[in-house]
Formats: structure tokens, sequence, C-alpha cells
């Protein structure tokens, strides 16, 4: 089976940079885990590969109300679930078969393997904040497996 990568990333802001762009060449899908900030973020990654994504707390304008709160994608025999505060999970993610949970909200970036769920935030890959970097993560499919990495944008000046 072959591998399969997965480009996941968060709170855009109405930033999408091109160093994130380039980071998301090569991904066979995208999971946007919301504050996408403007319309044309997600036309723009639509053209890298198919996207799922989720509504952010500034997601507000008329185009955002199609945005789902949650969203499932099945990749591989792995199954990602997204949402873009995960105090708004509402689910258990083993009883649901899901293997990935992706959230974004607080920008900063992390894996932590619960079980055999991965927990992924992306971080923010829109206008830095604080001293938090800008960033977004991969996922790598192969044999039914999700591996996680964070990719730590290295910015133009």
């Amino acid at each position: 089976m072959p591998r399969t990568i997965v480009g996941v990333i968060s709170d855009t802001h109405g930033l999408l940079r091109p160093e994130a762009v380039a980071a998301l060449e090569g991904s066979r899908y995208i999971v946007h885990g919301g504050d996408v900030g403007d319309e044309s973020i997600l036309r723009t990654l639509e053209a890298i590969a198919p996207v799922t994504v989720v509504r952010g707390n500034v997601d507000t304008g008329t185009w955002a109300r199609r945005l789902p709160r949650t969203a499932v994608l099945d990749v591989d025999g792995v199954r990602i679930y997204a949402v873009h505060d995960i105090s708004d999970l509402d689910i258990d993610p083993r009883t649901a078969g899901v293997n990935v949970i992706v959230f974004g909200h607080s920008h900063r970036p992390g894996i932590e393997p619960r079980g055999d769920v991965i927990y992924l935030n992306p971080g923010s890959a829109g206008p830095r904040r604080f001293d938090l970097p800008v960033s977004l993560a991969r996922l790598t499919i192969e044999a039914g497996v999700a591996a996680a990495e964070i990719v730590e944008l290295t910015l133009s000046p």
C-alpha cells in the first residue's frame, strides 16, 4: 500500500503564506482546522488537494455558514476527525473508530498520542501570535497507520 500524505493546517486568519502553500504541495488531502478567515484561502488549498475544513470562531461571514463545526475524513484505513476547539470535542474517539483528532484554536502546535488516538494541533500558519512558531503539520499514512509531524515554516524576511 502506498504512502499517503495529508497536509494539516489551521488558524490562517485570512493569511495563507507562500511557505505554507509550498509545504502542502504533494499532499493527497488537506485538513483545515478552522479560523480560515477568508474564503479565497480554501480555493487556493483546493487547487493543491481536496480540502476537509471546519468552521472556527473567526469564520463568521456569509461564506462560512456552509462550513461544518466538525468533519470526518477517512484515508486508507485511518479516520481523521476535525474540530476547531478541542473543548468542543463531542465524540469518544475510540468508540467512533477515530485514529486522529485534528484541532486548532490555541495556535500551539503539538502531537499528543493518547492510547491509539493521535491528538494533532498543527499550530497557526497565519499571522504570528506572541512567540509561537508559524507552523502546520503533515500526516503520513501507510498500511493503515498514521504518523504525525509538525512542520515549522521558515518565513522569508
